[in-house]
């Protein structure tokens, strides 16, 4: 199939945003002289020079490029054109204040911790997290979230609300999940929050329970559904995944047995390793014990947790 080069010119400004943007994607990174990054997949090559220079070599480069940097590029005048373009995109004002978004990983998952994390995006910064492709971690593969969750931490201020498994199951109360959960975001978005803060969370179904938690700050709350949608949002949901496996991955080494994520038959196999390995009580460390995967768990006596 024949390869055409499409050249594009991207500012300083734009760069951080369009590897993140490559980084959410199914491309494999690779090391080339003078570049600042190239990447390799779905059949193109793209690779961003020092000067600023994005080559994408593919059958349809221009393709590529509506996709991966929302761009309007108009189509080489033949296969042999090389255009020199600097992408625009449309989104929300910059203009746009502050704002304020938390998210939570881990309430479903019976092994790692409850995680969650709040972002603080400046003016503009919101398009830019658009203009990258972030968006909700459950939509990404977790070796994407792994990749762009450091690339988030280092460019937007993030507060993580860590509760491991033993301090879990010493603070967890039947029936009270929400509360817990409202403390957490309460915690990482008081650490960010400045007072006029547009603040975006995901709808609880008590809406009092942050409220109140947060009273105190001067901001503008929203809960509503699906705030993945909002950019803070969505970069607080990658963050605190990746924080989630990050730790999920510490605690498997540490125990020499494969942790699985969910709740389901796989989780319930590796339980029992666990248990074989390590004994009963140790299973504190390392699970949320009020899951029905600790009933499952068969041994000699019936005894459980």
């Amino acid at each position: 199939m024949t390869q055409r080069t499409l050249v594009l010119v991207v500012p300083p400004s734009e760069r951080a945003a369009l590897r993140a943007s490559l980084a959410a994607g199914p491309f494999d990174f690779r090391s080339v002289p003078h570049a600042l990054f190239s990447v390799k997949g779905e059949g193109a090559v793209a690779t961003l020079y020092a000067s600023g220079k994005l080559v994408v070599q593919a059958a349809e480069p221009e393709v590529f490029a509506e996709r991966w940097l929302r761009a309007a590029i108009p189509p080489p005048r033949d296969a042999a054109t090389v255009t020199e373009q600097t992408p625009t995109v449309q989104s929300r004002p910059a203009t746009a204040g502050p704002v304020v978004g938390s998210d939570e990983v881990g309430k479903g998952d019976y092994f790692g911790p409850l995680v969650v994390c709040a972002v603080r995006l400046e003016p503009g910064q919101s398009q830019e997290i658009e203009r990258s492709g972030v968006r909700d971690s459950k939509t990404l593969s977790d070796e994407q979230c792994l990749r762009l969750g450091g690339a988030l931490r280092a460019r937007y201020a993030a507060a993580v609300e860590r509760l491991d498994p033993r301090d879990y199951n010493r603070v967890y109360v039947p029936g009270k999940l929400n509360e817990l959960l409202a403390d957490l975001h309460a915690k990482a978005l008081a650490r960010l929050a400045q007072p006029g803060d547009r603040v975006v969370v995901d709808r609880f179904a008590n809406e009092r329970l942050l409220q109140t938690r947060l009273k105190g700050l001067p901001i503008r709350l929203e809960q509503r559904t699906r705030a993945e949608s909002e950019p803070a949002v969505a970069a607080a949901s990658v963050i605190a995944r990746e924080e989630f496996l990050l730790a999920l991955r510490e605690l498997s080494a540490e125990h020499a047995v494969d942790l699985r994520k969910g709740a389901g038959s796989p989780v319930d196999q590796a339980a029992r390793r666990f248990v074989t390995l390590h004994g009963i009580e140790a299973l504190a460390n390392v699970a949320k014990l009020h899951f029905k995967n600790t009933q499952k768990l068969r041994w000699a006596g019936g005894r459980t947790p």
